[in-house]
């Protein structure tokens, strides 16, 4: 068994204790940990390895930052897009695991409809299309996971009337990322749970908002045809956002057959 998950920390040496606890508990084969918001000089890199995991990473001042922390050591290891743009370092990286390609993003939130920040959004998607072709087959079994910033359908915010439109849940984005999935992918979540309500992120400024389930579907688990066949389970694990100080996210997490 493949045992994979994904956390937006929303900075790693704030919820060091949180990642450390949940994965002597859950025993993933990797996790994928986006908003690290530590320079690569800061990335604690020891404390992880004296709880027994390996880890790559990068990341950048007070922003952004990807990390793969993983049972075994990983292969393959890359960084940002290589296309000739914008690196993006510290939102892309990706690296092999036995028979499975992980791709790990933390895509950028896109601040406002209107903005520049939001068309770089939306060509970021157009980017990981291009990288995914160049890089992967879609007959290999490669995983993609993340905080990638969109909730795809209406079931998947907590107010799809009230949100229409907004930065997160705007046709743009939700075109921008099928465009990416019409490559080969599937969202296995949405293989095991059809359900509303099923959120991965509550707002810090919304009071009780888990409690009040306030969330929206932003961190997913995506896979080539070939591994979502023999996904076996997803869920979203609730329980360490109603930690004292946790992130503003949880963990998701899925099984595979291989």
């Amino acid at each position: 068994m493949f045992k994979a998950a994904t956390f937006n920390a929303n900075s790693i040496r704030s919820r060091l204790d949180i990642i450390v606890e949940w994965l002597s508990a859950e025993r993933p084969d990797v996790l994928c940990v986006q908003e690290t918001k530590a320079q690569d000089k800061d990335f604690p890199l020891e404390a992880i390895a004296d709880a027994g995991w390996h880890v790559v990473f990068r990341g950048e001042k007070s922003y952004n930052g990807v990390a793969i922390l993983s049972r075994e050591v990983a292969e393959n290891v890359a960084y940002g897009f290589d296309d000739g743009g914008p690196a993006d370092e510290a939102r892309l990286i990706r690296a092999r695991f036995g028979s499975v390609d992980v791709v790990n993003t933390y895509v950028p939130q896109g601040q406002a409809v209107d903005s520049p920040v939001f068309a770089y959004k939306l060509e970021w998607f157009a980017r990981l299309r291009r990288l995914f072709e160049k890089r992967y087959s879609a007959d290999s079994h490669v995983l993609w996971m993340g905080d990638l910033n969109v909730a795809p359908e209406p079931r998947d915010v907590y107010d799809a009337k009230h949100l229409a439109g907004s930065v997160c849940f705007h046709p743009d984005e939700q075109a921008a990322l099928r465009m990416v999935m019409d490559w080969g992918l599937v969202d296995v979540f949405r293989m095991h749970n059809a359900q509303a309500g099923e959120y991965s992120f509550w707002d810090y400024r919304v009071p009780n908002a888990v409690k009040r389930n306030i969330g929206w579907r932003l961190d997913h688990i995506i896979a080539t045809k070939s591994l979502a066949a023999v996904s076996r389970r997803v869920a979203i694990d609730r329980e360490p956002r109603l930690l004292v100080k946790p992130s503003d996210h949880t963990f998701v997490i899925a099984e595979f057959d291989i």
